[in-house]
This record gives C-alpha cells, sequence and structure tokens, in this order.
C-alpha cells in the first residue's frame, strides 16, 4: 500500500512539473514572439497585425501539448478501464469455451489481506482486510459513508479489482469459475435497485431463458413482495423499467431483493437493502434474511440503518478503508459505540485493530 500511494504521489509530482514547465514553455515563446515582432515591426519589416497574428499561431500551436499534459491522468484512466473490459471480455470467452467443473458454493467467504484502490484516490479504497464467515452466517458491514462497504462488496463479488490479497468462495477464487455458472450462485442487491425494461417476473428471474415459475414465486415470496406484485394491474406479468409502470423506490427495491434471492443463491449481498423500505418492508427484509441464513446460505449486509442487521449474527466495522473490529454482532456493537475502542477483553472472539495498527 506504502509503495502505490508513493507511486502516486511521485506521479502527482511529476505532473505538476510537466505543467509549470509546459506553461513557463508557452508564456516564453509567445514573449520571444512579441519581442522578434516588436523588433521587426519597429523597422517597417512587418506590421503589427502580423505580430499578433503570429504570437495566436503559436499560443494555438502549444495548446494541444499543453492539453494532453494536464489530462494525461484521464487518458490513462480511459486506458486503464479499457484494458481491464478487453480482460473481462477475454476472461469471459476463455471461461465459455473451457467451463470449470467445480462443486456448487457452500457460502464460505475467507478475505484475506484485501486492498483496492482507485486512480483518483492518494489513500486505498480497503487496505488490509481480513475475516472469514461460514455458511448460515449473517454479515453485517457497518460504518461512516465513504469507509469502503461498497467496495468490499464490489471486491467479494468480484466487481473490484485487488492490488494484493485474494479472496476466496468455497475455498476458490473467482477466475477459478466460469462467471455463468459462478453468477447463478451469487444473488446482489445494489444500492440503487434498477429494473430492467420487461415484466416483474423476467425481472426477478434475471431474464433466465425458460425461467420457474416456482422459483420466481418463492422469491417474491421470500422478500415479501409477492402480495405486492398481485395488486399490480398485470401482477407478475406487469411491464417495469423504462416504458412501464412507474414504481416508487421502494417497491423497485422489494423487487430487487427478491432478484437477489432467485435461485437460492449459496452467496447473498445486500448494498443497503432498506434505504427505502418502511416498517413492513423491514420486516419482510429481516425474515428474508433469517429464511437465508436458515437454508445454510451465507448473507452480507451492508447498513446504515440498524433494522438492517437485526438478523445478522456477525458483524465488520470499517472506517476509512480499515478494519477496525470484527466477530459476534453484541461485541463488536459494544466496542463500536464507545468513544474508544479499547482492547477486547480476554476470551472475546472481537478482532479490533487499534488506530495506530490500521
Amino acid at each position: 500500500v506504502e509503495e502505490a500511494v508513493l507511486l502516486s504521489n511521485g506521479l502527482s509530482d511529476r505532473l505538476g512539473t510537466l505543467s509549470a514547465m509546459s506553461k513557463a514553455t508557452r508564456l516564453l515563446s509567445q514573449s520571444g514572439v512579441l519581442a522578434i515582432g516588436a523588433y521587426l515591426a519597429i523597422g517597417q519589416e512587418i506590421s503589427g497585425g502580423v505580430m499578433v497574428a503570429a504570437s495566436i499561431l503559436l499560443a494555438r500551436a502549444l495548446s494541444p501539448i499543453e492539453q494532453a499534459i494536464v489530462h494525461w491522468r484521464s487518458v490513462l484512466v480511459v486506458v486503464r478501464s479499457s484494458r481491464r473490459v478487453a480482460h473481462l471480455l477475454n476472461a469471459t470467452q476463455v471461461t465459455a469455451s473451457e467451463p470449470m467443473e467445480l462443486p456448487p458454493l457452500n457460502g464460505t467467504v475467507s478475505v484475506s489481506d484485501v486492498v483496492c484502490v482507485a486512480s483518483s484516490r492518494k489513500e486505498p479504497l480497503l487496505a488490509g482486510i481480513s475475516f472469514k464467515v461460514n455458511p448460515g452466517d449473517g454479515l453485517g458491514i457497518i460504518g461512516p459513508s465513504g469507509a469502503g462497504k461498497t467496495t468490499l462488496a464490489h471486491a467479494i463479488l468480484g466487481i473490484a479489482p485487488l492490488v494484493r490479497g485474494e479472496i476466496r468462495i468455497s475455498g476458490s477464487t473467482h477466475d477459478q469459475w466460469n462467471r455463468d455458472i459462478l453468477g447463478r450462485q451469487l444473488g446482489y442487491l445494489p444500492q440503487d435497485a434498477v429494473l430492467f425494461p420487461g415484466s416483474v417476473a423476467r425481472n426477478i428471474s434475471r431474464f433466465e431463458p425458460n425461467a420457474d415459475a416456482k422459483a420466481v414465486l418463492h422469491a417474491a415470496k421470500l422478500a415479501g413482495v409477492h402480495e405486492l406484485i398481485l395488486s399490480f394491474s398485470n401482477g407478475y406479468g406487469t411491464l417495469v423499467g423504462q416504458g412501464g409502470v412507474a414504481l416508487s423506490a421502494g417497491e423497485r427495491q422489494r423487487i430487487a431483493l427478491a432478484r437477489a434471492l432467485y435461485g437460492d443463491p449459496a452467496l447473498v449481498v445486500l448494498d443497503e437493502p432498506n434505504s427505502n423500505l418502511d416498517a413492513e418492508g423491514d420486516q419482510a427484509l429481516s425474515e428474508a434474511i433469517k429464511a437465508t441464513r436458515d437454508r445454510g446460505a451465507t448473507i452480507i449486509v451492508i447498513a446504515h440503518r440498524p433494522s438492517a442487521i437485526n438478523a445478522v449474527n456477525m458483524l465488520l466495522y470499517l472506517r476509512s478503508g480499515k478494519q477496525v473490529a470484527f466477530g459476534p454482532k453484541d461485541e463488536v456493537l459494544r466496542q463500536v459505540t464507545r468513544a474508544v475502542v479499547p482492547e477486547p477483553h480476554q476470551g472475546s472472539n472481537v478482532t479490533v485493530m487499534r488506530a495506530g495498527n490500521e
């Protein structure tokens, strides 16, 4: 992490130096042109208009170079992003032709010394995150805004790339799986629940060809949204998304929760699943989390509102991208609600990291 920060600082310093040099070069060149033009104009070899025109043309000629230096970071971001997309596409093509025959997921998630960075920030988004959850566990991830909770969720799902460390699901890393097979065993509810153009049933089934109607009904009932869907004019056939029925944020979130639970995935990740829910929706969410755990699946819930973690048994507290505490829910809550996080008492199952060791 320190090497990455030093490299970022070094590149920023070089950018500042190059930018200053380019501006100085432009100003000196324009001053030189004006000086020579003034000398020639005094000798009546050229007119004043030619002198001004030469200065403008020089500024225009040097402007692309100066702009390229100023915006080089954006160019690098575009290049890196295009390479990442190309890598993902190539990986998908390879795994599609050579599927990995691995046993179904059992829900075990092992995170070891994970570090994630962003090109737009000097400090890492995540630094040294390590924990493990077992099948049937419910893990709540809490912390202030900007702590890295969503980034960690993306890393667990294989969306955010890792600079260091590894994440294993059921003992295997993401690149050992066929992405289509792995995707069917994962459930994800993002912060901003989006429904795609199509029927409610197709959205819940993730637009799976020949989707099982019983599985769609099961997911909807598990999410507590079955009765709501039946109240629509066309029930499960109601069109939503662009050009469809306008739904409230809470209704979209509950249908998206059903989509995350479709197919009884072994690992479910919910990012602020109750941000738009009322009391009834909160109750349905808690029951869905409990039911998911009862069938032996693992569920990870990112929460700002306390009601979202009612049905979990483990907590991970993040601050500024660093792991502060991890362990049983009640013990972690006792730790993080104090002004200063103390060292755990003897026999405690909470892993606490002091600020100086973060």
